[in-house]
């Protein structure tokens, strides 16, 4: 194991230790937001570790004094060829901490504890998914197996959490109770939570829409029909005692994809969508489509021009999507505009044969 991968996992696992202790002790000074800024260092530097470990790179190309940030790390363990070490439900609750993190980090966070538990817990089972499958390594050799998050209010279906928190949020709101304060400051993570899963960048509400969200509530809106993101998620408990999993899994009439890499979309979302929509390209197909503005190219020269410029390596780009046990490479829109835009640059009529 690399000496770099050897630190960021050494870091990762005291973060990860603290988190633990933090939510564990019995003053609350600090300690949703101790949690959750820890816990989500802690998946920050595995993810970086295991990047590294499956030959990656974590340096920003505009700038190499800088590593990659949490959401690039993420698209990298989603999507990227052989390095690719998650899958999109996994990545739901990295991302799903990493929002909550923000919150309690730039502005206000009160969460519950039952909603706190479940991202702790999770927490834990995919930091030792990802100990185990990149490293080959058992969490319980890194961690004291008392060392877990303990809670005497563990709820354990989603459905049940979002019904309870809802209903105490209403009522918060009944007419004359003057506890509307602190009934928006309870609809702020669960709307949180709920722009995570559904893709949204900006996660954090204005006070217009959670204003929104509890007229909604007043009025008898269910809240799957005003939580849709959350809606499509459950929780899958494994274990019991100090080998408890707990993990976000998607509903069974829903997909987890990743969304477009765009200054308002996250890494992944629940959403019903259509991959071979958004990778609608063959080779075969973008050579014909590029052929109409530079008739020299051919299969061969553009697969050059493709691997010169990396762009098997960009999410935004490329995806191996798999259809009926058979893998297909495809490519986005963007690619294509992204290569009719570099063709002229690199002068690949004369220069090909040196890309």
């Amino acid at each position: 194991m690399k000496k770099e991968v050897k630190m960021l996992l050494e870091k990762a696992t005291d973060s990860l230790i603290l988190s633990i202790e933090l939510f564990n002790r019995p003053q609350e000074q600090c300690r949703h937001t101790g949690a959750l800024i820890l816990l989500d260092h802690s998946f920050e530097m595995i993810l970086k570790a295991a990047i590294i470990h499956r030959n990656g790179k974590i340096r920003d190309k505009r700038n190499n004094k800088n590593t990659i940030g949490f959401d690039a790390c993420l698209r990298i363990a989603v999507s990227n060829g052989n390095i690719k070490f998650l899958t999109e439900e996994q990545a739901l609750v990295a991302q799903a901490i990493n929002g909550l993190r923000d919150a309690a980090q730039h502005y206000i966070l009160q969460i519950s504890e039952q909603q706190l538990y479940v991202h702790m817990q999770s927490g834990v089972t995919l930091f030792s998914d990802i100990l185990n499958n990149v490293f080959g390594i058992k969490l319980s050799d890194r961690l004291p197996q008392r060392v877990l998050p303990i809670a005497t209010l563990a709820p354990l279906d989603i459905d049940a959490l979002f019904r309870f928190e809802t209903k105490e949020i209403k009522k918060l709101l009944n007419p004359g109770s003057r506890r509307g304060p602190e009934a928006y400051s309870k609809i702020r993570p669960l709307c949180i939570l709920d722009a995570v899963i559904s893709g949204e960048k900006n996660t954090q509400p204005s006070d217009a829409e959670i204003r929104n969200i509890a007229n909604k509530l007043r009025s008898g809106i269910s809240w799957n029909e005003i939580f849709k993101g959350v809606a499509g998620i459950q929780l899958s408990r494994e274990g019991d005692g100090p080998s408890i999993s707990l993990k976000i899994t998607k509903k069974a009439d829903v997909e987890v994809t990743l969304v477009k890499n765009s200054p308002n979309a996250a890494v992944v979302a629940v959403k019903r969508v259509n991959e071979l929509d958004l990778y609608s390209l063959g080779l075969k197909a973008m050579t014909t489509n590029i052929q109409q503005h530079f008739a020299y190219i051919t299969t061969t020269k553009l697969l050059k021009v493709i691997n010169h410029l990396h762009l098997q390596d960009n999410p935004e780009f490329y995806k191996e999507i798999k259809l009926n046990s058979q893998t297909h490479k495809r490519y986005s829109q963007n690619a294509q505009t992204f290569l009719l835009e570099q063709i002229p640059l690199l002068d690949v009529e004369h220069n090909w044969r040196n890309l």
